[in-house]
């Protein structure tokens, strides 16, 4: 988890001053850091095609083992003793509108309004550098369900750079995998290629390498590239197959400070 990984690299950079909050004392202060940047991702979900999305970047480690990331969603976290972490989680998703879909496919392949995922999560932190964790969520408009699986390991520091590597593999429900991939018979017919209604199942797996650098006490450059690879019904889709590429790529550089 990117916001996580760089939160924690930005106490650990300023910790002879200012040290993170105790997990166990929920009345400590709050840690907030801000940032913005900007990430270079596939024009939809599939496509072979790129766009440059302005990011803010907001992650806070609240009171009451609340954390709050405009990347890693919302988690509140009940299980907060030992290694095991667990409780609600929340997040946002990316949609796709008729400019993104691009000549081609806009106004015949359905625009996706973004979505909020509501759900859990469990983490368990096998050691100080790796852990292991997954989070199942549903669409709280719709009735897409995704479940991600991941483990995240902290690579050696390289003097002031912290980074990371994280693998996740993530599955969709049946509808959420229609939503996204799915091709009707009369969008297919006006694209010239087969209709498609796949089923729920993995739907991509990916690897991340995350990296920071400080620049000061309180502020550095957060770097996270992404590669995704996209499996089963989604890889199949003649959306990726003719329009698009199973294999994505997703860059993002930001500026971050710490309050």
């Amino acid at each position: 988890m990117l916001m996580r990984r760089v939160a924690a690299s930005v106490l650990l950079s300023g910790c002879a001053l200012c040290s993170m909050a105790s997990a166990d004392d929920a009345t400590e202060g709050p840690n907030i850091i801000l940032g913005a940047g900007v990430q270079r991702m596939p024009a939809w979900l599939g496509s072979s095609d790129h766009r440059d999305q302005p990011v803010p970047y907001i992650d806070a480690e609240l009171p009451w083992h609340i954390t709050l990331s405009t990347l890693d969603g919302l988690t509140v976290d009940f299980i907060h003793s030992g290694k095991w972490h667990g409780g609600l989680y929340g997040n946002y998703l990316w949609g796709r509108d008729r400019d993104e879909l691009g000549p081609k496919l806009g106004g015949i392949v359905d625009s996706l309004s973004p979505r909020i995922n509501g759900g859990g999560y469990l983490e368990y932190q096998a050691t100080t550098q790796f852990s292991v964790g997954g989070n199942l969520a549903h669409d709280t408009q719709g009735a897409g369900a995704y479940l991600n699986l991941y483990a995240d390991y902290d690579l050696p520091v390289i003097g002031y750079l912290n980074h990371s590597l994280e693998l996740q593999w993530q599955a969709m429900n049946g509808p959420a995998m229609r939503r996204y991939f799915g091709v009707s018979p009369e969008q297919a017919s006006r694209l010239d290629i087969a209709p498609w209604s796949p089923d729920a199942g993995g739907q991509q797996i990916s690897l991340e390498y995350d990296a920071y650098m400080p620049t000061s006490l309180h502020t550095g450059f957060a770097v996270a590239i992404n590669y995704t690879r996209l499996l089963g019904d989604a890889s199949g889709s003649p959306l990726v197959r003719s329009f698009g590429s199973p294999n994505q790529l997703t860059t993002t550089l930001a500026f971050v400070y710490r309050l």
